[in-house]
């Protein structure tokens, strides 16, 4: 089964890339081979929300949707991901967001995503693209960041 993770450090807090990935609504506007997503519902535990989305991907001739759990805790930076309906037999993702120690607004984003489509002709068809994909998921969630809450300052030595 494909899985892929990384790690990046982000010139960003924890809280400021938790919104932005929480955001996902806004995914079709940069996320690499997103072309839709539509939240058909939401319900909220504690502090905890749950959101059932639909997305839409594409890339040439190839389109697929597939709806998803989405549950987001904001109290620890985190998000998780599980399939509901779609092209996979799995698909499980999470993203982990953790402030710096001693670096102001720094913080890792860590990602994981693991996947096998029900196809297995899709899966050869699609799945390098996908990796692809998956390795631009965090540099394209940075560049959002600083889109939205401006480039990080260099402080001069």
């Amino acid at each position: 089964m494909p899985t892929f993770t990384t790690e990046r450090r982000v010139p960003f807090s924890a809280e400021q890339m938790y919104a932005l990935v929480a955001d996902v609504e806004r995914y079709p506007e940069f996320l690499p081979l997103c072309t839709g997503l539509t939240v058909t519902s939401r319900s909220t535990v504690g502090t905890d929300e749950t959101l059932i989305a639909k997305m839409s991907v594409g890339y040439k001739s190839i389109k697929e949707n597939f709806t998803t759990n989405v549950t987001l805790h904001p109290a620890e930076n985190r998000i998780e991901v599980r399939y509901l309906d779609g092209p996979f037999r799995h698909l499980e993702n999470r993203w982990r967001f953790v402030d710096v120690s001693g670096a102001p607004s720094q913080s890792i984003v860590d990602f994981y995503i693991t996947y096998e489509f029900k196809s297995a002709l899709l899966g050869v068809m699609v799945g390098a693209m996908f990796e692809q994909a998956f390795r631009k998921f965090a540099e394209a969630f940075e560049q959002r960041a600083g889109v939205v809450y401006g480039r990080p300052t260099v402080a001069s030595v």
